[in-house]
């Protein structure tokens, strides 16, 4: 992000500049940002050359870097952080925003979800003529699009309902319903919408009956949800339906998410989660069958130095595995796995945890640093 930073420094308002011309998409949410706006660009690659983020650097500088590396080509499409949508939307005057979901997520550095809620609520006002990519199954996405002139609906699931037990606009509680329908108690009109598009195990739907088989190459029902998100992102902005879903469908490893390396007589498959929604989501695709799994925490800022919500998630899931705690938070960990009644010991380097699991595969489920740290070791072990 050097480049970023720099420029930023000798000329404030190159972000604008650099945006010129160009169509944006940007893509924003708690949780899947990183895996949408990769499906996303690649949706959108036979409609025009796309620019987008090959690291995850989500704001300001890794933005401006981005832009400036790839002049020239028409198409942007850009993970941002939820902080920074509003000021990013003001200089790039984005063509869509897709927004996936939003749930708690490092309190120390972004506050109450409900602030950032109202914050893009704010932001997508200031611009009428965006289309919102919305998850209609997230009550707070709901709540900042829902005055939206321009709003494609998407039922892209809501596997964590936490963090929306109350309406953000009046405070009066959420009902839900079997089939997955809510409403607030508090006002009438603000309930789910009905969705342009949705998915089931098989297909993704969309207007005027489109269907198409939809079989994203990462796991996880919530990547089905992101998938089909960026299918109808890419629609918005010209894409054909049909070859926008086998484009997502092309999308494996992210950044070493989901990624799959050897490490000595293991396999070894890493897994990220950030948050409370996003832990619990990544504890469903753990495999059970697994001989080993490795949790690995840290507590450094960028994953949150408050560590409370490992009490949110809920880890009774594994009282049948053998389960190795790992990482400079690994105490905390420890005792987060001991109220749970998970049998598990202490190991604070995630290598050597790797290292003290049965030969065979190993499931690797870790915070922000600690997931890059342990990349960065697996890939110095392999020379």
């Amino acid at each position: 992000m050097i480049g970023g930073l720099v420029a930023a420094k000798v000329d404030p308002s190159i972000m604008s500049r650099l945006g010129l011309g160009r169509r944006t998409a940007l893509v924003t949410g708690t949780n899947g940002k990183s895996t949408t706006t990769r499906m996303l660009a690649a949706a959108l690659a036979g409609v025009a050359p796309v620019a987008t983020q090959a690291d995850g650097a989500n704001m300001d500088a890794g933005i401006i870097a981005t832009l400036s590396l790839t002049r020239g080509k028409p198409l942007a499409v850009l993970e941002v952080d939820e902080l920074h949508v509003p000021h990013v939307a003001a200089a790039l005057n984005p063509e869509v925003l897709v927004l996936l979901n939003l749930s708690r997520d490092q309190l120390d550095r972004v506050g109450e979800i409900n602030i950032i809620e109202r914050r893009l609520r704010a932001g997508i006002a200031e611009h009428p003529r965006l289309t919102v990519i919305a998850n209609c199954d997230d009550v707070l996405v709901t709540s900042a699009a829902f005055d939206a002139p321009n709003v494609v609906w998407v039922a892209a699931g809501a596997g964590w309902v936490g963090d929306s037990v109350s309406c953000p606009r009046t405070g009066e509680p959420i009902i839900r319903s079997a089939d997955g329908d809510w409403r607030s108690t508090g006002d009438n009109s603000f309930r789910r919408p009905a969705p342009d598009w949705w998915f089931d195990d098989e297909n993704v739907y969309g207007p005027d009956g489109f269907t198409a088989p939809l079989n994203p190459a990462v796991p996880g029902r919530a990547n089905r949800g992101n998938a089909t998100q960026a299918v109808a992102a890419a629609v918005a902005m010209g894409a054909d339906p049909a070859l926008a879903t086998q484009a997502v469908g092309t999308v494996g490893e992210i950044a070493g998410r989901y990624g799959v390396t050897t490490h000595g007589d293991h396999t070894v498959r890493m897994l990220l989660a950030k948050n409370p929604a996003g832990w619990q989501e990544a504890l469903s695709m753990i495999d059970q069958d697994a001989p080993g799994l490795v949790i690995a925490v840290n507590g450094q800022v960028p994953d949150g130095e408050d560590l409370s919500w490992l009490w949110d998630v809920r880890f009774e899931a594994f009282e049948s595995m053998q389960v190795i705690a790992a990482g400079e938070r690994s105490a905390d960990l420890g005792v987060r796995l001991l109220y749970a009644g998970v049998e598990h010991t202490t190991i604070p380097d995630p290598l050597r945890a790797i290292a003290a699991c049965p030969p065979g595969r190993v499931e690797v489920l870790a915070n922000y640093t600690a997931f890059r740290d342990l990349g960065t070791a697996l890939e110095r072990a392999a020379k």
